[in-house]
C-alpha cells in the first residue's frame, strides 16, 4: 500500500446520503403545497420524475451544458412536465424551499462518522465537490460531517467542475502537495474516478450498488468501512 497525506472525500452520494435526504424532502414538498391538485398524481410519480430530470440536468452541470441558474430555474419545471403536472402552477419559492429543507437534512451513509473518525488520526481529509457552495455547508454542518474536514473545495468556488483536473490541481495547490501523496474517494465513475484519474491522483471507487464502469480505479469498495483494510 502506497503512503498517502491526504484523503480528498466527494460529498453527496459518498458520505452524504443523497436519495434518502431528498426522499424525505420531496415527500414533505408533496404534501405542503399539495401537488396532487397540481396535476402529480402520486408521491411516487413525483419522485420517480425527479430522479430522471435531475440526474440529466446534474450530468448536464458537470460538463458544462447547462450552468448553476438555470439549472435551478429548470429543474422543477421540468420535473413536473415529466410527472404529468402543470409547471405553470409551481409556487415562486419552491425550489428555494427545496434547497433549504434539502441541505437540513442529516442522514449520511453507514459509517462514515465511524470511518471518519478512524482516518482522521493519521490522514489530512478534505471535500472536493461539484456541488454548490452554500448547499454544500449547510449538509457538512447540518449532518455533523463538517468537523473531521480541514479544505472544502467546490467547482462554484474554482470555476471547474470534476472531471476536469484543475479542481484537483487548485486542492493540491492549496496544500502544497503532489498526486503521489494524495487519494480520491468517490462515488461517480466519470467525476470522481476519472478526474482524479486526469490529475494522477488514485482513487477509491465507492460502488455500494455494484455498478459497472470501464474505468478502472486503483481501488473498489462496496462499503466504507472497506477503508480500515486500504488504509
Amino acid at each position: 500500500m502506497k503512503t498517502y497525506q491526504h484523503l480528498f472525500f466527494d460529498l453527496d452520494h459518498t458520505l452524504w446520503d443523497y436519495d434518502r435526504n431528498v426522499s424525505e424532502s420531496l415527500s414533505e414538498l408533496y404534501q405542503i403545497y399539495q401537488l396532487q391538485e397540481m396535476g402529480i398524481p402520486t408521491f411516487e410519480k413525483f419522485f420517480e420524475a425527479f430522479h430522471a430530470v435531475n440526474f440529466q440536468l446534474w450530468d448536464w452541470y458537470n460538463v458544462g451544458k447547462i450552468d448553476k441558474l438555470n439549472l435551478r430555474k429548470e429543474r422543477f419545471p421540468r420535473i413536473f412536465t415529466h410527472a404529468g403536472g402543470n409547471a405553470l402552477a409551481i409556487p415562486a419559492e419552491f425550489e428555494e424551499d427545496f434547497m433549504n429543507r434539502t441541505s437540513s437534512k442529516p442522514h449520511v451513509f453507514p459509517y462514515s462518522k465511524e470511518i471518519l473518525t478512524y482516518l482522521q488520526g493519521k490522514y489530512r481529509l478534505h471535500v472536493i465537490t461539484n456541488g454548490f457552495n452554500e448547499s454544500q455547508a449547510k449538509k457538512l454542518n447540518s449532518s455533523g460531517l463538517n468537523i473531521f474536514f480541514e479544505l472544502i473545495v467546490t467547482s462554484e468556488t474554482t470555476g471547474h467542475k470534476k472531471p476536469d483536473p484543475r479542481i484537483f490541481l487548485h486542492a493540491m495547490e492549496l496544500l502544497a502537495t503532489v498526486p503521489e501523496l494524495c487519494l480520491m474517494i468517490g462515488d461517480n465513475p466519470n467525476s470522481d474516478i476519472l478526474g482524479a484519474q486526469n490529475a494522477g491522483i488514485d482513487q477509491v471507487y465507492f460502488n455500494p450498488e455494484g455498478k459497472s464502469t470501464d474505468l478502472k480505479p486503483t481501488y473498489t469498495i462496496a462499503h466504507l468501512r472497506e477503508l480500515e483494510e486500504l488504509l
